[in-house]
């Protein structure tokens, strides 16, 4: 069987190596990978488990041998990645793409074995709207005071509602469609190395994942407050808690950004503050939203520093009516540009990320629709721009080398470029259907990658034939941030799983 992941960690470790079965259903772990010991063996494929457990003793110098032999899955509704709950649930597109605002915090799983009925759904969805982006089942957390969330984006309410209840298992005890998988991956997608880091407990959830010039490995953590550090010769761990501003407001940091001084910045989200770690020192510097201007649901998530070191500026997202801020460095004080509305329709920008290029200019992702917005730094004048597929629901991206703009389009299952020069737009649609691409980056070997909170799949973009390869990963893995370590070709891939508690690492062969 070809496209088979099979994974090898040694006992009492915290890594794991994967490799992928080729056209003959072999693999092969590389000698310099694999230390002498006893490791456990694993194994993912569509609709197939391990038959029995494996193990295998490594020696140096020695070559073992093991066969692995796979049994089909008993339960296949345990097995199924949010993207083939969304491939074999009946319903329209419109419908299932309201599912696409549930993945941040649990799997489509915990939807479809519900029992609700149409009531219970509305029940569910008003409460859900209540609690923090970074809640998960491990560790929910009310929003505080006033604040609620847009949760029913796409949706329409009671038909919602009812649609819900009419493809769970509220009338039926199991389900009365087939449940499909993805076909395995097989070619150029069975040649990598996946290695994955796991992270001290299992509430660290590691959003977004960046190196520093050194190497090491630093995340934000969506849920609680600390700025953690990976050694990723060793995988220790080291996190530094970050202050908490804002007593009774949920916890958890959303965007990581390096500095020119290769210091790390994070977002912290409904504690109303952007935090700077001093490397040397080993300290925060906090700013916070003016008190006049916070409110219960004050959320600085996202921040820009790409262009900072031209005119001390950094760019700041208030998510509540999407404010945006200047942060002057100079003077510590920040500067409200207030919202931006959408010249066709009126409707307010629904900033998600922003990003800024080498002359501070800023780029508001608008989520809420289809909308790219250059923010002239100098002028403050905003210029907006559609992306050729209608409500694509940008998200986050990065600013390339050559200024442009690349992201990823949440609904448009594509990743995207804006090149500012000819203010043209290009897409690259996703081969697997529901990747939802949350982000995407530009390396400097000229490929574009992007992840998925719904597929466990990886996608590297050849942008010169526009041919993506995919690869799978070792176990359920809901993708955020996409960092590439670009200093090698092909690059490799970082990111972390936010559900997970983890950080894997994806080294292309070829």
């Amino acid at each position: 069987m070809e496209g088979v992941v099979i994974s090898a960690r040694e006992d009492g470790s915290t890594v794991s190596i994967s490799v992928v079965t080729n056209a003959q259903g072999r693999f092969a772990f590389p000698a310099e990978r694999l230390e002498s010991g006893h490791y456990t063996l694993k194994a993912r494929a569509a609709g197939y488990e391990l038959d029995g457990v494996k193990g295998a003793a490594v020696a140096a110098g020695q070559e073992t041998k093991v066969e692995i032999k796979l049994r089909k899955v008993k339960n296949l509704s345990a097995h199924l990645t949010n993207a083939e709950w969304l491939m074999s649930m009946p319903g329209t597109d419109e419908q299932k793409r309201f599912l696409l605002n549930c993945t941040g915090c649990h799997t489509l799983e915990r939807i479809m074995k519900s029992t609700h009925d149409a009531d219970g759904f509305l029940e569910v969805i008003q409460r859900m709207s209540l609690y923090y982006p970074g809640s998960t089942p491990l560790k929910p957390q009310r929003l505080a005071g006033t604040a609620t969330r847009d949760v029913e984006r796409g949706g329409n309410g009671r038909k919602t509602a009812e649609w819900l209840a009419s493809i769970n298992l509220s009338q039926e005890a199991t389900w009365t469609f087939p449940l499909k998988t993805e076909p395995r991956l097989t070619g150029k997608s069975t040649h990598v190395i996946i290695t994955e880091y796991d992270l001290p407990n299992s509430l660290i959830q590691p959003h977004d994942v960046m190196l520093d010039r050194e190497g090491s490995v630093w995340y934000s953590d969506f849920g609680q407050m600390f700025l953690g550090k990976m050694d990723p010769k060793t995988g220790k761990v080291t996190q530094y808690p970050i202050p908490v501003v804002k007593p009774g407001s949920p916890e958890g940091t959303l965007d990581l950004e390096f500095d020119k001084d290769d210091n790390p910045w994070v977002g912290v989200m409904y504690q109303s503050a952007i935090a700077k770690f001093d490397k040397k020192t080993q300290k925060f510097q906090m700013w916070t939203t003016p008190k006049e201007w916070d409110t219960d649901g004050g959320q600085l998530g996202h921040l820009a520093i790409e262009g900072t070191n031209i005119d001390n500026k950094v760019w700041i997202k208030n998510s509540d009516v999407g404010n945006i801020y200047r942060l002057d460095l100079i003077t510590n004080r920040m500067e409200n540009l207030g919202n931006f509305k959408d010249p066709r329709t009126g409707k307010r920008i629904g900033t998600y990320g922003i990003h800024s290029d080498a002359q501070n200019n800023a780029y508001l992702l608008d989520f809420s629709a289809g909308n790219i917005v250059k923010i002239d730094g100098k002028t403050k004048n905003a210029t907006v721009y559609q992306t050729p597929t209608p409500d694509s629901r940008p998200r986050r991206g990065r600013v390339d080398h050559e200024g442009r703009l690349w992201f990823g389009e949440y609904q448009g299952n594509a990743i995207g470029m804006f090149d500012p020069k000819t203010e043209r737009m290009t897409e690259w649609k996703v081969p697997t259907p529901w990747s939802a691409p949350y982000d995407a980056v530009l390396d400097r070997n000229g490929e574009a990658w992007t992840g998925s909170m719904l597929t466990d799949r990886v996608a590297r973009l050849d942008i010169k034939s526009g041919q993506y390869t995919e690869y799978m990963l070792p176990r359920p893995t809901n993708i955020r941030r996409v960092y590439v370590d670009d200093s090698k070709n092909p690059g490799a891939l970082w990111i972390g799983s936010n559900h997970g508690a983890s950080i894997v690492k994806v080294e292309p062969l070829d």
